[in-house]
């Protein structure tokens, strides 16, 4: 039996579904939690299991796991005042990791100074967010950036605006959000 490690919310459309048409590729037979309940196990007919690191923590455990500050931004996507975040203006070598999980999400070398008063990235680090429509401002569409292990908010990504960058797109990601591991 072959075991698959993916993100439920992204890969797992990606996987089992045709893009072009959003057909099943194949049948699930059901969904479980995995024995260490830290993973979400899909089942096909075939006996294929395909299996998530997901964490599944309660609000009360995230209560406890995260500062009051944190929690209001990673848990019920706040945001933090602009310019006043440590990483806005931070531009040591090294790799930005998901503050509530430790998940790596972007490298520093994607990092650049956009003037909007968050620390911005261009790129993300494959697989480590996952992305959500934000319909929260009408007439403004935005989409939001959530840590693929753990759903925590990181803020909105932001595409056409235009900066030197290699990619036209803008990670705005709250500070409060990450974790700086400088680079050995």
């Amino acid at each position: 039996m072959k075991r698959f490690l993916f993100n439920l919310k992204t890969t797992t459309i990606n996987r089992i579904f045709n893009n072009n048409n959003n057909r099943l590729l194949f049948s699930i037979n059901n969904i479980c939690n995995s024995k260490d309940n830290n993973r979400i196990c899909i089942n096909n007919f075939n006996n294929k299991r395909y299996y998530s690191n997901k964490m599944n923590l309660s609000e009360d455990e995230w209560r406890v796991k995260l500062s009051p500050a944190q929690f209001k931004v990673l848990r019920e996507k706040g945001t933090e005042r602009p310019d006043s975040g440590e990483y806005n203006k931070h531009y040591e070598k090294g790799v930005y990791n998901c503050a509530a999980c430790d998940t790596p999400l972007f490298k520093s070398e994607h990092k650049f100074s956009s003037g909007c008063g968050w620390p911005s990235f261009y790129d993300s680090i494959p697989g480590a967010l996952t992305l959500h429509e934000d319909p929260s401002l009408p007439g403004r569409p935005r989409t939001e950036i959530c840590c693929s292990k753990c759903g925590s908010h990181m803020g909105h990504v932001f595409k056409g605006e235009r900066f030197n960058t290699p990619i036209d797109q803008r990670h705005c990601v709250n500070s409060i959000s990450l974790k700086f591991h400088p680079e050995k």
